[in-house]
């Protein structure tokens, strides 16, 4: 018979191994990190997340405030309205402030329960919502009869179909011109960026555990998570929002500030409205304006294959595959992003002006 003392030993064996393993693995996860930091980074003087716009408090149509920022000179020819992504907020959108707040009025918005905006009832969070506030939006921060060309990230470029589909009329009157990227117009699937072998087993899973009874027990592991380990996070976040190995560190510490800002409950909430979206028959109406569609051709949390359908639906779309780019190219590659928004509107402008 082997003895309680022989087990426990072998027991304490493998425990041990198993935490010089973790150990390893952490210490190796210390040095990769370390190592990148090491890098020659352009970005590190950056103010993320410091400039600020004039400050508007927009009321959805259930009450909750909005917040809305508003740069750029007041009689610029064009609005542009910038609709920000999943556990995202306005701020991601730096980039773009910087490079077009001189020619353009700019309006940035967050999304009900992110950034500065107010905690949705869970049981209003929805795509058709998120179309329904940025329609509260534009009609209080772009009011009259000036031009606006909508500007949508992931689940901003979902709301932007969703006020095509309740609101036909603005498009190709008030609404010139659209901006869609790294974004789908039906379901995503949430474990592409899971090993394939994996994905089968995480689709059958996600849903109880945003929405059941382990729900508490995965938010409490995800923020104590957050709280403690910083280089895992850093190198997740790397490689999920990112296609080039080589991006700032800096601009990586910033996108996940942003990411673990965003409580658990409503990245749970919106998995779910994300995993029910369907607009593919809005892109009907996005036809009426030029439209550019733009994504990373290394996206690993939308495929860009879902752009290429886009491009596809909406009559004479321009499609526009950033090689080597990531889920968040808006920050990656910026001047890229700035400078196809830049002829995108100017073709918009060109065609209201020739219909005028």
């Amino acid at each position: 018979m082997v003895s309680w003392r022989r087990l426990t030993g072998v027991a304490g064996i493998a425990v041990g191994a198993v935490a010089a393993g973790a150990g390893v693995v952490v210490l190796a996860e210390k040095i990769a990190v370390g190592r990148i930091r090491l890098r020659p980074d352009l970005a590190v003087d950056e103010p993320f997340g410091e400039i600020r716009g004039q400050a508007l408090s927009v009321r959805a149509d259930d009450g909750l405030p909005l917040h809305v920022e508003i740069s750029g000179p007041q009689d610029a020819p064009v609005t542009l309205i910038f609709c920000h992504g999943y556990a995202l907020s306005s701020d991601v959108w730096y980039y773009q402030r910087v490079a077009l707040q001189t020619s353009a009025r700019l309006v940035f918005w967050d999304q009900r329960s992110h950034g500065r905006s107010g905690r949705s009832d869970p049981e209003l969070v929805s795509i058709d919502q998120l179309g329904a506030d940025l329609h509260e939006v534009l009609m209080a921060a772009a009011p009259g009869e000036g031009p606006v060309v909508l500007i949508g990230h992931s689940m901003g470029g979902m709301t932007v179909m969703a006020l095509a589909d309740q609101h036909p009329e603005l498009f190709g009157g008030k609404v010139i011109g659209a901006v869609l990227i790294s974004t789908a117009a039906s379901t995503v699937d949430p474990v592409t960026w899971l090993p394939a072998p994996l994905r089968p087993a995480a689709r059958r899973v996600m849903p109880s555990m945003m929405t059941g009874a382990a729900r508490g027990v995965l938010a409490e592991v995800v923020e104590w998570g957050r709280q403690s380990v910083g280089d895992i996070a850093f190198l997740g976040t790397r490689r999920l929002a990112f296609g080039d190995t080589g991006v700032s560190p800096t601009v990586v510490d910033f996108l996940e500030r942003v990411i673990r800002a965003t409580p658990f409950d409503v990245i749970a909430d919106f998995y779910v409205a994300l995993v029910g979206h369907e607009k593919r028959l809005a892109l009907k109406v996005l036809g009426s304006i030029p439209v550019l569609v733009l994504t990373g051709d290394r996206d690993r949390m939308v495929d860009p294959g879902l752009s290429s359908d886009i491009a596809a639906s909406v009559r004479d779309a321009e499609l526009l595959t950033i090689r080597g780019a990531g889920h968040v190219v808006i920050l990656e590659r910026p001047d890229e992003v700035n400078e196809a928004i830049a002829n995108l509107v100017a073709r918009a402008l060109a065609r209201r002006a020739g219909h005028a």
